[in-house]
């Protein structure tokens, strides 16, 4: 990739952008366009067709999004549609607009109906009910897939869709009102032991079943995409494995080194009962995870413990 190729991340501050940057550098890339918030706001009409028609990128990848977990998306259920819309629209169109060749939008596979058949299959998409707690996020990635393959069936304009599964990873969200399970859970667990509690309540049956996929994992699967796909049909990114809520927090609580009891609240909503990828796909087209969710909860908790005062959410 060392050859000038002007390649634009959106999101590159967040957990998905920050790793597709660092897999990109890796790999050779050298002329990484990065424009900061204060310089680019993705929600900006104006800014994005002005930063498009003076960059010219020749690829971009769509990271960028408002995202949380189930209480943020119970709660702020505006901002999650009104924000991803506008920015997944802003992007997609400038990109094409102004001759960008390629590019890569991030989804998520909350866009898959609550009661899926699991594994999902990418052919599931609208065909059934969305998860009501997080129906917003899911309904605006919907969107940003269909705007891809629009513009890919009426323009030719080579933009492909990924669908992650649950992501964690340096860089991820601790703040207790807006992350996701997993982060959460470090930081509860390891809070805990530092106060010497003895037992530590998780939102719901505990019952859930989750897929977890290193962010360093989906980043490799994006450059790799990128490099080797060039398709409308959307591309599920997971490993196809998965553990119940409880069980996670166990796993979690044991690497932490918190040792008390872990008691579950009901009253508390559980979200989608199971949400596990079919990754037949993408791995037929030659990709598969490397990290299992051991090294990869034991590396998350490193990289929490290192950047505990500038963390987001401290």
């Amino acid at each position: 990739m060392g050859t000038g190729k002007k390649i634009h991340v959106a999101g590159h501050r967040g957990l998905v952008g920050s790793a597709i940057v660092r897999r990109l550098q890796a790999a050779g890339a050298d002329n990484l366009l990065l424009p900061g918030r204060e310089e680019l706001d993705l929600t900006s009409q104006q800014q994005v067709e002005d930063y498009f028609a003076r960059e010219r990128p020749d690829q971009v990848y769509l990271a960028a999004a408002k995202v949380g977990g189930i209480h943020a998306n119970d709660t702020r259920p505006a901002e999650f549609i009104r924000d991803n819309l506008v920015i997944e629209a802003n992007v997609i169109h400038a990109a094409w607009k102004h001759g960008v060749k390629k590019l890569c939008f991030l989804g998520s596979s909350c866009i898959y109906p609550k009661f899926a058949p699991q594994p999902m299959r990418e052919d599931a998409l609208l065909t059934g009910a969305l998860e009501p707690t997080n129906e917003w996020y899911a309904v605006a990635k919907i969107a940003g897939i269909k705007l891809c393959q629009a513009y890919r069936k009426q323009y030719g304009f080579d933009a492909i869709s990924l669908m992650p599964t649950n992501l964690y990873g340096p860089g991820d969200n601790f703040d207790l009102t807006s992350s996701h399970v997993l982060p959460a859970l470090i930081r509860r667990f390891h809070e805990a032991k530092l106060r010497g509690d003895a037992a530590v309540t998780i939102w719901g049956t505990g019952t859930p079943r989750r897929e977890f996929l290193h962010v360093d994992d989906l980043a490799e699967a994006a450059v790799f995409l990128m490099g080797s796909y060039s398709d409308g049909d959307i591309v599920n990114v997971g490993v196809g494995e998965d553990l119940s809520i409880l069980e996670l927090a166990q796993r979690v609580a044991r690497i932490v080194g918190f040792d008390g009891k872990i008691d579950t609240d009901p009253t508390k909503p559980d979200g989608t009962p199971r949400k596990l990828l079919d990754v037949s796909r993408i791995h037929a087209l030659g990709w598969r995870a490397r990290i299992g969710l051991e090294e990869g909860v034991r590396s998350t908790y490193a990289w929490y413990l290192e950047h505990q005062d500038a963390r987001r959410g401290a």
